[in-house]
C-alpha cells in the first residue's frame, strides 16, 4: 500500500498521495527508478490507490480487500503491465494494449498501463505510444519506468510528468543479499535481472503462503508456475526457501540473520506466525520434497502436495 513508502520516498509519496486525494492524476508518469529496489511495488501501490473507490492508501483502512488481492495476482482487468520481450518492447504489444483499452472500463472509471524499461521501446513502438500520450483519453493513465530518463526518447519524456525516486540505503543491503544468494545457488556474485526476479517471486510466494496457507493452492500458477518452469529452477527455488527458513530459525533463536538481513521486515512478519517447531518442520518438509524433484515429472502436482503437506502440521 502507498503509505508504506512515506518514509522511503517522502517527496514522491507526497506527490502521489496528493494526486490520489484530489483525484487529479497526470495522464502520464515517467518514473526514473534510480536503483530503488522496490520501485515496481511502489508503482503498483500507487495504481491500487488510484483505482480504490475509497482512495485507501494503507492496509489498516483497506483491510486487505478483494480488489487488492486481484491486483496483486495480476488478474485485475484495468491494469496492464508491458515489459520487453528480448531486447525490445515491440509495436504489436502496444497495438494490442490500445485495442484493449479502447473498450470501456469493467470496474470503476480508470485504466492504467505500466511499461517497464521504457527505454527499450523500439522506434515503431515509441511512435505507437506517442499518440496515446499526445491525445490522452479520459480515465487512461500511463506509467512508464526506466533506470535513466535520458535513455528514453525526448518526445516521450516531454509528454510525461517525471518523478525521480531516491536511491534507498537498503539498495546496497539488497544487493549484498542477492550477491550471497548468487554465490550459494548460482556460483556467481552478479545475477541477471531474470534471476533476481525469480528470487523476488519466491520470497513473495513464501509471504503469500504464510498469510493464506491452503488457499495458496488457488494461486500457484500466478505465484509460482509462471516463473519456476524447469527442474533446475525448481531445485534452486527449494534451496532458496530452505535458506530463508534457516534464517528465520536464526532470528527466532536470537542469532544473526546470515543471508536475508536486508529482508528483516519480512523475517519479523513471518516470525510472528511461527514457532521454532513450525520452522523446523517446514525445513524438513522442504528438504524432503527437494529430493523428490529428480523423480517427479509433474512439478505442478509436486507444489500442490508441498502446500498440503506443510498444512498438515497442527
Amino acid at each position: 500500500m502507498l503509505d508504506e513508502y512515506q518514509k522511503k520516498q517522502p517527496i514522491i509519496y507526497k506527490i502521489l498521495k496528493n494526486a490520489v486525494n484530489k483525484d487529479k492524476p497526470s495522464h502520464a508518469y515517467l518514473f526514473e527508478t534510480n536503483g530503488f529496489y522496490d520501485s515496481y511495488n511502489l508503482i503498483m501501490a500507487f495504481a491500487k490507490a488510484l483505482l480504490c473507490p475509497n482512495k485507501y492508501t494503507n492496509e489498516e483502512k483497506c483491510q486487505n480487500c478483494h480488489q487488492c488481492h486481484v491486483i496483486d495476482h495480476g488478474n485485475f482487468p484495468e491494469i496492464k503491465t508491458i515489459k520487453p520481450e528480448g531486447l525490445w518492447i515491440k509495436k504489436e504489444e502496444l497495438q494490442s494494449l490500445q485495442a484493449e483499452f479502447s473498450k470501456k472500463a469493467i470496474i470503476g472509471n480508470k485504466k492504467i498501463y505500466i511499461i517497464k524499461e521504457a527505454d527499450k521501446l523500439n522506434k515503431q513502438a515509441a511512435n505507437s505510444i506517442l499518440k496515446f500520450l499526445e491525445e490522452p483519453e479520459e480515465g487512461i493513465i500511463a506509467i512508464l519506468m526506466t533506470e535513466n530518463i535520458y535513455n528514453v526518447l525526448e518526445t516521450i519524456r516531454s509528454r510525461c510528468q517525471i518523478l525521480t525516486l531516491k536511491e534507498d540505503s537498503q539498495t546496497e543491503n539488497v544487493n549484498d543479499t542477492l550477491s550471497k544468494i548468487g554465490q550459494i545457488l548460482y556460483e556467481k556474485k552478479e545475477l541477471t535481472e531474470e534471476e533476481q526476479e525469480k528470487i523476488e517471486k519466491i520470497l513473495k510466494f513464501i509471504k503469500h503462503y504464510e498469510t493464506n496457507h491452503l488457499d495458496t493452492l488457488l494461486y500457484t500458477q500466478k505465484l509460482w508456475h509462471d516463473y519456476i518452469k524447469t527442474k533446475e529452477d525448481l531445485e534452486k527455488a527449494f534451496n532458496l526457501m530452505i535458506l530463508f527458513y534457516k534464517d528465520l530459525l536464526n532470528y527466532l533463536n536470537n542469532l544473526k540473520i546470515e543471508i536475508f538481513d536486508s529482508y528483516e521486515p519480512l523475517i519479523k512478519e513471518i516470525a510472528l506466525k511461527n514457532t521454532l517447531n513450525d520452522v523446523c518442520y517446514k525445513i524438513n518438509i522442504l528438504t524432503e520434497f527437494k529430493e523428490k524433484i529428480k523423480y517427479n515429472a509433474n512439478t505442478l502436482l509436486l507444489m500442490d502436495k508441498l502446500i498440503i503437506t506443510l498444512e498438515r502440521r497442527d
